[in-house]
């Protein structure tokens, strides 16, 4: 009888736990979605998505002017695809290596170092980015003629790129690695080579997981502000050139909430209409990976 009611309270434990989940986040998201409403009343919907100037700031008149996202969204896009275009392919070599190649004591070795690279915080990243790749790129760049700004969205999604390649192939690795053996031995016992299993029937088995540590990179890389405001800076330029200096969403959302603010004007709402374009595009990527996750696993399940 008491064990039937210990089981019953761990039970509601239980239930509680996730029952506040769920709250919490109806909170956070309600809260997100009502103070942007608040912001799109000072300022138009097409004047945000589609202007091109970023300075928020109000008229003597009252007029809040400025608010121009087109900008931040290049920044927040270069940046993004510099830093997946290195961690992606990087990534996913070391992945297979660690689970296809490598012998064990390499394994056990290389995979500790993978993740303690994932623990370094990413200020520490961004003073690397800031005192020293930045003069090395300058010089780089200075050899092939080429004008670098001192801080530049090539600098910064580097970086980036390298802070976030440990979450890729640590993640990949292990999604390789839970695979079943018979996967590989059958595919072997059919003459099939080493890079052939690896290619048409290792990788499409793991789909699924890769997704998920694809998605994962993809959340870290947009959501990064340290880095980014030390190497990349906070000048809302719109251009698609690597070599100047951009900023992100995520930087302007700290930079407009920094300091005592009063949350009764648009330049301190718009923090909250950003991040409700954050919001957005997350929930359209997760969306978007679910439905390629079950078509893929329709076809290879």
């Amino acid at each position: 009888m008491r064990s039937r009611w210990i089981e019953r309270g761990v039970k509601f434990l239980f239930f509680l736990c996730a029952f506040s989940a769920v709250i919490i986040t109806i909170g956070i998201v309600a809260s997100l979605v009502g103070e942007a409403f608040r912001f799109f009343s000072y300022i138009s919907v097409v004047d945000f998505f589609f202007g091109l100037t970023w300075a928020p700031h109000t008229l003597p008149s009252g007029e809040a002017v400025g608010f121009g996202a087109i900008p931040l969204f290049t920044g927040t896009a270069l940046i993004t695809l510099i830093a997946m275009v290195i961690a992606i392919p990087c990534g996913g070599m070391i992945a297979i290596y660690l689970s296809e190649y490598a012998s064990s004591s390499m394994r056990q070795l290389l995979k500790p170092l993978l993740e303690t690279l994932a623990g370094i915080p990413t200020l520490v990243y961004g003073f690397f980015a800031a005192t020293t790749f930045a003069p090395f790129l300058r010089d780089v760049a200075g050899f092939f003629s080429l004008s670098l700004a001192s801080e530049s969205a090539l600098n910064a999604g580097i970086v980036m790129g390298i802070m976030i390649l440990p979450y890729m192939s640590s993640l990949s690795e292990d999604a390789l690695h839970s695979l079943p053996t018979n996967l590989r031995e059958g595919s072997m016992g059919l003459g099939a080579t080493s890079s052939e299993t690896i290619l048409r029937v290792l990788l499409p088995a793991a789909f699924p997981s890769l997704m998920a540590a694809f998605l994962l990179s993809l959340s870290r890389a947009i959501g990064e502000t340290m880095i980014v405001v030390m190497a990349a800076g906070l000048a809302a330029n719109l251009s698609f050139n690597p070599l100047e200096a951009v900023t992100t969403v995520t930087v302007q959302i700290v930079s407009l909430l920094t300091g005592d603010q009063e949350f009764d004007n648009a330049k301190t709402l718009a923090a909250f209409g950003l991040g409700f374009v954050l919001f957005i595009i997350t929930l359209f990527l997760n969306i978007l990976a679910l439905y390629g996750i079950k078509r893929y696993q329709r076809i290879y399940g």
